[in-house]
């Protein structure tokens, strides 16, 4: 480290004891009376440490359709109930039949005429009595008149809107005898027994995410519910915008509480850390870009160290460098040290809080 720099900080902790102290009386008093500064100091201790990024997502269902019939058409019978579940292949909405039935009637009988007739230009063709041309023109019509009947028969499927899975129905949109057109939206059909939350994920957090990994949310509605999934997707394209990638999470939902378009408050967990050294956060003095503590030395006195510090916690901070395990750090009486200075660190008591509040 710079020597000035770390004389600048020395000079500034020692100038804000003085302005507090008045002066230096408390220094000289220790000296003179043969006593150091009373601080409260405790080690610095390993614990697990589980890193995490707070971000708000959104809950989508596993599968959510508009519901629309394949035709136009005049509403006859609706078959389902706003909110109920209903299974795949369930019959929703029936349109009037009766043109579409016609239809398929007389197209089948226009096939039956068709195939009679080249049944007879066929034999007549074996027999040699017909030219290729008119055998031709007799299998072609047929096959169209086949064609035709195949329309007819699923235009007459398009009158019934089916359920394509299991899910739960919105709200219903239209009413018998109602006209509609193939865009009119006759009600949605929603999959909540699996949901999805997205999130958009800052690019630095990408490397400790992975598929399977799980992950944790609240939901505003069920403030006391904790829900529970993991990762089945990240995107392998950023948002050039902001520089996210979309992350889904794959969660059960078999009581259906959770439902599309709320947020969710997610802790994504990103990395553990078995034995992180760690220190309460009032040890922790900053001057720009770099961060000190003072520590007790084993003649009781004050060292003013340079650290590199990590994740900061709850009342605590991950050391990442300049400290060793048991190493005694000051969290009271900052203010009144410097380097040097002899010092007692008191009532083991005054201590407790600091060490209980470790993660």
């Amino acid at each position: 480290m710079d020597s000035r720099l770390l004389a600048a900080i020395v000079l500034a902790v020692v100038t804000a004891g003085c302005r507090k102290s008045g002066g230096n009386s408390s220094a000289a008093a220790a000296k003179a009376g043969g006593m150091g500064i009373q601080v409260v100091a405790v080690p610095a201790l390993k614990r697990p440490v589980n890193e995490s990024v707070s971000l708000v997502g959104t809950v989508v269902p596993n599968e959510m359709i508009e519901v629309k019939a394949e035709t136009d058409g005049t509403v006859g019978e609706i078959r389902f109930k706003e909110g109920e579940r209903v299974a795949q292949g369930d019959l929703l909405v029936a349109l009037d039949d009766t043109k579409a039935a016609a239809q398929l009637k007389e197209a089948e009988s226009r096939l039956t005429l068709a195939r009679t007739s080249f049944a007879r230009v066929e034999q007549l063709y074996k027999d040699r009595l017909i030219a290729q041309s008119e055998y031709d023109a007799a299998s072609a019509e047929s096959a169209e008149k086949a064609a035709i009947v195949d329309v007819k028969r699923r235009e007459l499927r398009d009158t019934r809107v089916i359920a394509p899975f299991a899910g739960i129905t919105g709200a219903r949109l239209v009413s018998p005898g109602q006209v509609i057109s193939k865009n009119t939206r006759l009600t949605w059909l929603v999959d909540l027994d699996t949901v999805k939350v997205e999130v958009e994920v800052p690019e630095r957090y990408l490397s400790q995410l992975k598929v399977g990994q799980p992950v944790e949310f609240r939901v505003a509605a069920f403030p006391k519910d904790s829900f529970k999934g993991e990762i089945y997707f990240i995107s392998p394209q950023l948002d050039p915008g902001n520089r996210t990638a979309l992350v889904k999470a794959r969660i059960p939902n078999g009581d259906a509480k959770l439902r599309g378009g709320m947020f969710a408050s997610l802790d994504l967990g990103l990395q553990l850390r078995d034995a992180a050294l760690v220190i309460p956060e009032p040890a922790i003095i900053n001057n720009g870009d770099a961060t000190f503590v003072f520590v007790v030395t084993p003649t009781n006195t004050a060292a003013l160290k340079p650290v590199k510090i990590g994740l900061r916690l709850s009342g605590s901070v991950e050391v990442l460098d300049g400290m060793v395990e048991g190493e005694r750090v000051v969290v009271e009486g900052i203010q009144k040290l410097r380097p040097g200075v002899p010092v007692t660190t008191g009532d083991p008591a005054a201590a407790a809080p600091y060490l209980e509040a470790r993660p």
